[in-house]
């Protein structure tokens, strides 16, 4: 999944409006931020095999540090800690915790059963959504416009780069996801690695967005 991490994000902001969309979007995407830095260092792998799943070429062979089910766990207890000492306190800790397992959760929708639950042992889960795309589209999609909207109709833009920038990122989103779905299969892991580490500058937009928004008053 893809446009529904980043629509955790948005939802979260709306469940903690002290904390950052920057913020919450990075612990909603935060385990495959690791995952290409894992990848590059040689403790994770994955190839591109054409056909593998509908809607991927890429097999998952090996990344229990980044997206076991155990591990996400305990990024999440790391990711709401830091959240808690240096961003929005012990809500935005809790709700930026719950955002980085969800990604475990969402993925185990999509991906076929290459997910493990813990950094040992065979079992591996996952629904396997990527090869029905009839159903992941819609399911995506409409996660996606739920929670662009929780955070739009929370917040209210103080200028043109609070309106004009959220927009621009919200359909820059949906025009990679679908060069993702259109683009022939990537050279290979390492060009995918490389392309996902410099993806994290991504995250300074909604930051800088976000900044120039402001909290709708609750109506009485």
């Amino acid at each position: 999944m893809f446009l529904g991490h980043f629509a955790v994000g948005f939802a979260a902001k709306r469940a903690v409006p002290r904390a950052s969309l920057g913020t919450m979007i990075a612990a909603a995407c935060f385990l495959d931020l690791l995952w290409p830095i894992f990848v590059l260092a040689g403790i994770e792998w994955f190839r591109i095999v054409p056909g593998e799943t509908v809607m991927t070429p890429m097999a998952f062979d090996h990344y229990p540090w980044s997206h076991s089910l155990l591990v996400s766990v305990v990024w999440g207890i790391l990711f709401g800690a830091v959240v808690a000492k240096w961003g929005s306190g012990a809500r935005g800790a809790m709700f930026a915790g719950l955002a980085v397992v969800s990604h475990w959760v969402l993925d185990f929708v999509t991906h076929k059963p290459d997910l493990p639950l813990a950094p040992w042992g065979g079992v591996k889960v996952g629904l396997g959504l990527w090869d029905s795309p009839g159903i992941e589209l819609p399911l995506e999609l409409g996660l996606y416009i739920a929670g662009v909207a929780l955070y739009a109709t929370s917040t209210k833009a103080r200028d043109k780069i609070g309106s004009i920038g959220l927009w621009a990122f919200v359909v820059t989103l949906g025009l990679l996801f679908a060069a993702n779905l259109a683009s022939p299969p990537p050279p290979g892991p390492q060009a995918v690695a490389a392309f996902g580490v410099v993806s994290i500058l991504l995250l300074g937009w909604p930051m800088w967005v976000d900044r120039h928004r402001v909290v709708r008053a609750k109506s009485t």
